[in-house]
């Protein structure tokens, strides 16, 4: 499904975007895109709206991994109350920095890929977005020697390969008392 009205969208976050760098004293520029081209073969994310920042803050936007850039994104999303599974539908970048972790994420997958191979053992991830778990996902949806899984819950969520037909050890039976 794709965002009803992309225009009145763009709008809205035009307002927003102009209120929080007006009133944040923010020296950024930014560019909203409706339906941006994207390379080919690019099916881990289809924005149908894409916002671009530039400017002499945007190391800003960038520091502690893009975790600003980030909740201004998020904040968007919540503004247009999108469902959680239309939030590829956004995209905020800056300085390419979304185009840089995808390439990151898709080569970490690659390196799991191979010590699960070697090892025989899953490979956890640190905690990541639905965004990034996805990302993983797709970059070894290919491999027919492993799978992969998203686990645990909240900000605490990962995901993890498995070589294809993994068995976790037993666990131990619990002890009664008599």
């Amino acid at each position: 499904m794709s965002i009803p009205d992309k225009p009145a969208a763009a709008k809205k976050i035009n307002e927003f975007l102009q209120a929080v760098v007006t009133h944040g004293g923010l020296r950024l520029k930014y560019r909203i895109i409706v339906d941006p081209p994207l390379p080919e073969n690019r099916d881990w994310e289809k924005p149908e709206i894409l916002v671009d920042f530039s400017g002499p803050d945007s190391a800003l936007l960038l520091d502690r991994g893009g975790e600003l850039l980030r909740a201004l994104e998020l904040l968007a999303l919540e503004m247009l109350r999108l469902p959680s599974g239309e939030h590829e539908k956004i995209s905020f970048d800056c300085q390419n920095h979304r185009s840089l972790r995808i390439q990151e994420l898709r080569t970490a997958a690659t390196v799991a890929a191979d010590k699960v191979r070697k090892t025989g053992s899953p490979y956890q991830f640190s905690p990541m977005s639905s965004r990034e778990r996805r990302i993983v996902h797709l970059a070894l949806r290919d491999e027919a020697d492993l799978h992969t899984e998203s686990e645990g819950e909240g900000m605490r969520r990962c995901l993890v390969v498995y070589p294809k037909d993994y068995k976790p050890a037993a666990k131990p039976a619990p002890r009664t008392l008599p």
